[in-house]
């Protein structure tokens, strides 16, 4: 858990603290979008730490890295008591600023916990995550942080079917819709995923 001591900007000595959500369908630029605001924080002397699911190894099993190739250095975690067991560790070593968080969805839901008592602190976070799971429905912790999150940002795709603004997530089997049976949490790239608007999307069935 976090330490029970008031998190400050080292400037200023003035409380901060916030929870920012970036969202949207797959190939959106969320991943693009997160490590661009991690990295300016970087760069502004924060101190910053970013971790990521440990089933997403989709490019990098030790860094966030988005489909074109960009990253940051990340911890890959199995569970949420393993990043608030590096947290307490990195942070006892100095003080931590900013704590990103990707693909928020694939972790189990005390993650929503962790991040606003982080926020109460006074520390800024910064997550992604899919909106929406493959059938369409609201993904879990994705929705709880909009209601939390003081910034939300929901980017939008290009649909690969006709070019519209995308922002389902279609999930192919064989080139075909997925069935609504099929499990949750498959992670995987353009292999089995597509961007589709609402009028190219196709339900599960």
């Amino acid at each position: 858990m976090v330490q029970a001591r008031q998190f400050t900007n080292k400037r200023t000595a003035k409380k901060i603290g916030w929870i920012e959500l970036i969202t949207g369908c797959m190939f959106a630029g969320k991943t693009e979008e997160f490590i661009r605001r991690l990295r300016r924080h970087s760069y502004a002397k924060n101190n910053v730490i970013a971790f990521k699911p440990a089933i997403d190894k989709r490019y990098s099993e030790k860094a966030v890295a988005s489909h074109n190739g960009t990253t940051f250095t990340c911890y890959p975690v199995a569970s949420v008591q393993e990043m608030q067991a590096i947290f307490e560790v990195e942070n006892s070593k100095q003080l931590i600023d900013v704590v990103g968080i990707d693909e928020v969805q694939f972790l189990d839901e005390t993650v929503v916990d962790f991040i606003e008592e982080l926020a109460n602190q006074g520390l800024i976070v910064i997550t992604t995550g899919l909106d929406r799971d493959f059938k369409a429905d609201p993904f879990q912790n994705v929705d709880r942080l909009l209601v939390l999150a003081e910034y939300v940002d929901k980017l939008t795709a290009i649909c690969h079917q006709c070019g519209n603004l995308a922002t389902r997530t279609q999930r192919l089997v064989k080139g075909k819709a997925a069935s609504k049976n099929d499990p949750l949490i498959l992670v995987d790239g353009s292999e089995s995923y597509e961007a589709r608007c609402r009028n190219c999307y196709q339900q599960a069935k």
